[in-house]
């Protein structure tokens, strides 16, 4: 058993932006081909705790180097105010021959920046021949770990951005950001409608528990990447141009897209899905007159994926620590 800790995935990750892109954008393609297998997440609750959550990501990808996995993160908005990280995650990947465990990673940075590339991935496609203007500036509502992994993957693929518009509910969070950037225009909107309008690029990563947000401020042309899931009002949703990366999984658990469908009964709404997009089966071009909306779920897929990336990565490096006599 290998156990790889969180300096040792950051050793492995850090200026590897572009090559998680393109695994991330392997394992969509992977995934719209059916050469992945993705089992619907299992949340653990706790009695009379509506905000804390524990859940199970397990996955398999096949190809070339085929893997399989098993993410378990836990989510605790309430660590923010005592200075922790909202999210901790462990990801156990086991041998596809044996199916015994064969390393221990830690997975809330993989969690993180899997998440990013997807973002940037999505970012990129649904904004490829968009005008000028569209690509250089980005909104970022929520001023956490997650947005700040997506701002740094959306400026590898993205070299055109300049300016980031800023919004957090908590000020001082969003300053807070603000001084770690460096390289670009900063702006902090004093208020969440001003931040919508700012940009015709969006990411929206929150910790907000049911809708909250309508993209009625919103530009036409706008591509917004709603990464929480549940920020969006169910008319905002049926009002976009919705892409997703798997329509069953997202359409679950009280999402946006879930109350969108408990609303209209049907999911005639999801226009495409990003890895058919990727793979070239369907096309969602730029459109300037409309709001184009990506909702990923976080496929268990790409955590397996890039897990494995960063395994292969660490092979021959003296990195982590080996447990020969785990069993």
């Amino acid at each position: 058993m290998l156990i790889l800790r969180r300096k040792d995935v950051l050793d492995l990750l850090d200026g590897a932006e572009e090559a998680l892109i393109q695994t991330v954008s392997r394992t969509y393609v992977a995934h719209a081909a059916k050469d992945t297998s993705v089992p619907h997440a299992a949340f653990l609750r706790f009695p009379d705790d509506a905000r804390n959550r524990v859940i199970a990501l397990p996955a398999y990808v096949g190809g070339e180097r085929p893997v399989a996995s098993v993410k378990w993160i836990a989510s605790f908005p309430g660590n923010i105010d005592q200075g922790l990280e909202r999210a901790s995650a462990t990801i156990v990947v086991n041998s596809t021959r044996t199916g015994r465990p064969v390393a221990m990673v830690e997975g809330s940075v993989i969690s993180a920046r899997r998440t990013a590339a997807s973002a940037a991935l999505a970012a990129d496609t649904l904004t490829a021949g968009a005008p000028g203007g569209v690509r250089d500036g980005v909104t970022l509502i929520g001023c956490g770990v997650i947005n700040f992994e997506i701002l740094r993957f959306l400026r590898s693929r993205l070299p055109e951005l300049a300016t980031v518009t800023l919004f957090d509910t908590d000020r001082a969070r969003a300053e807070a950001f603000a001084a770690r950037l460096t390289g670009l225009r900063v702006e902090i909107a004093d208020d969440v409608e001003s931040a919508l309008a700012a940009h015709r690029l969006i990411s929206v990563a929150t910790t907000a528990a049911a809708p909250h947000l309508s993209t009625a401020s919103c530009r036409p042309g706008t591509v917004l990447l709603h990464i929480s899931l549940r920020d969006l009002d169910v008319a905002s949703i049926l009002a976009a141009r919705n892409v997703v990366d798997d329509t069953d999984h997202v359409c679950k658990a009280a999402t946006s897209l879930d109350l969108a469908q408990q609303t209209t009964g049907d999911r005639a709404f999801v226009h495409a899905e990003l890895g058919d997009v990727l793979s070239g089966k369907v096309t969602v071009p730029y459109d300037a007159a409309s709001i184009t909306v990506f909702s990923p779920f976080g496929l268990g897929a790409l955590d397996a994926a890039v897990a494995a990336y960063v395994l292969d990565s660490a092979a021959g490096k003296e990195l982590g620590i080996r447990v020969p006599d785990f069993f």
